[in-house]
């Protein structure tokens, strides 16, 4: 059932009168808030909203509120789905705090707002309470109107009224959304999602050498595709740079898991670098297949996307013989110096089904092309795709968890809607659209192999808070793989 804006007083329920929200105004205070609440049945999300106090100076006049938690009848009620309600707000050009909205019977002011900010709140209400121990899911949107420092009776409150309501008119589009995504439902987890070895060996490769090291540690590109690792990261002491060129002579340098050039190898050796190799295994693999073929004077055509960094550090293992083939078109049109010596190679993140297209057409054109022993494409990238596969037979739509430079978790985009179903890439939380989960009983949830697991467990927790409270696993294989360390850390 779509979800109902619940506001105390007629002008804020005017400002928020706007197509697709139903409104209903339910008076002022606790009395006549809990006089609606009863009027509430479990199956109806609620969505209280207007304007409010705020108890810290932190805190502007115009500024919106979502409550993380609200005060209930035996101590604080969390509501979950806040992040998803503060990033819509936030796309739409408003100001947005998250934190606890407490309840008062009264009006607050002076020293009353000091002990309502010692409990942790931001701001202060005199409604949403009444609302908390109604089984449904629940919202509480302020816009601020008055602060410590700009107190209620005072001169201005005309202006800083007006500035509230403009807010709240403003947020009217983003809570007909989050109403009309609210509902019950059942989310379908993607197993295996997240980490794989190579990514958990890259990142402890970093977090080990600044602990032997010392900080800072400087890392060629991003260690691996996600903006969360690398913030982390970046906050331990790690320095990320473009080119080891950047890097002081005789520092620590870790090179990044998707392998690099030998041309990198050699600039880091002149410059005296203690380097350390983070490549994942599973690309020092393609790394070799390409020395080899390359050595007995093969032309090696290299399926994969020509500006991914994996790509990149593979061809100049040597540029003269490899040859980019992007996708089946490119397949049909390659030249090779001698067709009888050719052979060929895979990113190892690529769409499976994608990448066997553009090998069969090869292999048609070149029947005396030599194939690397075994799959290059690794094990993560064929498991996440083979879950996603599963989720989106079923899903309404399919959230994605991972960076936008992420190739792996962009073919799980990519793999999802070849299955039919709406797919969306979002780097956590906060990008996840409202307007994507309206209708969507089942929701497929799962993460690019760099993206980390917290994120997906946050996305859950928010979506439950929705009331898409049922979640189901579905595994299509266990991963028990783990690559040892260089010896520079180990």
């Amino acid at each position: 059932m779509t979800g109902v804006v619940c506001a105390p007083m007629h002008l804020e329920a005017a400002a928020l009168r706007v197509p697709g929200v139903r409104v209903l105004h339910t008076g002022m205070g606790p009395r006549r808030a809990a006089e609606s609440a009863r009027r509430f049945s479990g199956a109806t999300p609620i969505l209280v909203a207007g304007v409010a106090g705020a108890v810290t100076d932190q805190v502007a006049p115009g500024d919106v509120v979502v409550a993380t938690e609200v005060d209930g009848p035996d101590g604080p009620v969390p509501l979950r789905s806040a992040p998803l309600l503060a990033g819509a707000l936030r796309r739409l050009g408003l100001t947005v705090h998250l934190g606890p909205i407490a309840s008062s019977d009264t009006v607050v002011d002076g020293a009353e707002r000091a002990r309502f900010a010692e409990r942790g709140a931001l701001a202060v209400d005199m409604e949403s309470a009444q609302f908390a121990d109604v089984p449904a899911p629940m919202a509480v949107v302020r816009t601020i109107v008055d602060t410590p420092g700009s107190p209620l009776l005072r001169p201005g409150t005309f202006i800083r009224g007006i500035s509230g309501l403009r807010s709240l008119r403003l947020a009217a589009p983003a809570l007909r959304d989050w109403c009309a995504a609210a509902g019950s439902g059942e989310l379908l987890l993607a197993s295996p999602r997240s980490f794989c070895a190579g990514v958990d060996r890259a990142i402890e490769i970093v977090e080990r050498a600044l602990e032997r090291y010392g900080a800072p540690v400087y890392v060629r590109r991003q260690i691996v595709h996600n903006a969360h690792v690398v913030r982390r990261l970046e906050d331990l002491g790690a320095v990320f740079v473009q080119e080891v060129e950047e890097v002081p002579e005789g520092a620590t340098t870790v090179l990044a898991a998707h392998g690099v050039a030998p041309t990198v190898r050699a600039a880091a050796e002149v410059r005296d670098l203690r380097v350390i190799d983070a490549t994942c295994p599973l690309v020092t693999k393609v790394h070799n297949e390409v020395r080899r073929y390359s050595a007995r004077g093969d032309t090696v055509f290299l399926i994969g996307h020509a500006e991914h960094e994996e790509v990149e550090g593979t061809v100049g293992e040597a540029p003269g013989q490899v040859v980019v083939v992007e996708d089946a078109s490119a397949a049909a049109q390659v030249r090779a110096a001698d067709p009888e010596k050719v052979a060929y190679a895979m990113q190892t993140t690529l769409a499976v089904d994608e990448a066997e297209e553009i090998a069969s057409v090869l292999r048609k054109r070149f029947p005396a092309m030599a194939a690397p022993r075994r799959d290059d494409i690794c094990y993560a990238t064929t498991n996440r795709q083979r879950a996603v596969r599963a989720v989106a037979d079923s899903a309404d739509v399919v959230l994605v968890v991972g960076s936008a430079n992420s190739s792996n978790s962009q073919r799980l985009v990519e793999v999802a809607r070849r299955q039919g179903a709406a797919a969306h890439l979002v780097d956590d939380v906060s990008e996840v659209d409202l307007r994507w989960l309206a209708g969507a009983a089942k929701i497929g949830i799962t993460a690019g192999a760099s993206a980390p697991p917290h994120l997906v467990e946050e996305l859950t927790r928010c979506l439950g808070g929705l009331g898409r409270n049922s979640v189901r696993d579905s595994q299509v294989a266990d991963e028990d793989i783990r690559f040892t360390l260089p010896r520079e850390v180990g």
